[in-house]
């Protein structure tokens, strides 16, 4: 199977009435037990790269997207993928150019954090350019928590300046503030559910929500009947890894060899992912969800 182009994935969520789950990769383990979950929820989704995983790595964008791009080729789920949160002019700059012929087909514009006249004219040039390079852009509105600094805590994002963002920038999705945070490890967030559907009318690019490892169940599959279209998740996998991991070392704190605690790690996140596969890909009544 070839990579996922990602609004193929988003165009087919929406009219089924669900989502596409986007789960962040730090490592190859991680983007394999993703790749395992999906296929055992019989689902599909976004392997997403993280502007601070690509700065883990050593700031190289290549190697991870590239084995990324294998799994999913290799995958017998549709996977597709997805650059995230980039902020840094330069990473951006080499994204735009080089991220579709590596396999990705969307990129995240993170420019929240500027004051919002500022926040539309970087994200329109941006997106502008991502476009001819042959990417679906993803843009933020709202400041949505946990990011520390310039993501404010409590942001709501309001449904007139998203419209008007939207229409300025010409962005493919939109990224809002709606209860959740980044970076959440107890799933006790509270979303407005009345904002999502007030947002869903007045914005006519999908809407995607960002911080979703710390919203319980069944205000996820709330959040997709509202209007959500992409669920972001990355604090879930971590937790599950390495909790496995710091088992799997506990029950033999003497071994030399990684790869028994790695394994673990990433049948750990092979297990979330198809959990929140099955969460999500609920579809209304009447509708079935992407396969």
């Amino acid at each position: 199977m070839t990579v996922a182009a990602t609004p193929d994935l988003v165009a087919a969520a929406t009219a089924a009435g669900t989502a596409v789950l986007a789960f962040n990769v730090v490592s190859i383990e991680h983007a394999e037990g993703i790749a395992a979950g999906v296929e055992r929820a019989d689902s599909a989704a976004l392997l997403q790269i993280s502007e601070n995983t690509i700065v883990f790595h050593g700031g190289r964008i290549t190697p991870l997207l590239a084995a990324c791009a294998q799994i999913a080729t290799e995958s017998t789920a549709p996977l597709g993928i997805h650059l995230d949160h980039l902020q840094d002019m330069t990473l951006l700059s080499e994204a735009i150019n080089t991220a579709a012929a590596l396999g990705a087909g969307s990129i995240m514009i993170d420019a929240a954090h500027l004051p919002y006249l500022a926040n539309i004219e970087r994200t329109r040039t941006l997106a502008g350019a991502a476009h001819a390079a042959g990417l679906w852009v993803e843009a933020e509105l709202g400041e949505i928590g946990g990011k520390g600094g310039a993501h404010a805590l409590g942001a709501r994002t309001d449904p007139e300046e998203a419209a008007a963002f939207v229409a300025a920038t010409g962005v493919d999705a939109l990224a809002v503030a709606v209860g959740s945070s980044h970076a959440m490890t107890t799933r006790e967030a509270q979303l407005d559910h009345d904002l999502i559907s007030r947002l869903a009318g007045s914005v006519q690019v999908p809407l995607v929500l960002h911080g979703s490892s710390g919203v319980p169940d069944g205000d996820l599959r709330s959040a997709v009947e509202a209007g959500i279209r992409k669920v972001n998740v990355g604090t879930a996998l971590n937790i599950a890894f390495t909790g496995a991991v710091r088992d799997a070392l506990s029950a033999s704190p003497s071994a030399p060899d990684p790869r028994p605690y790695l394994k673990a790690g990433r049948e750990a996140v092979s297990d979330t992912v198809a959990a929140l596969c099955r969460v999500v890909a609920v579809a209304p009544a009447g509708k079935v969800g992407p396969r």
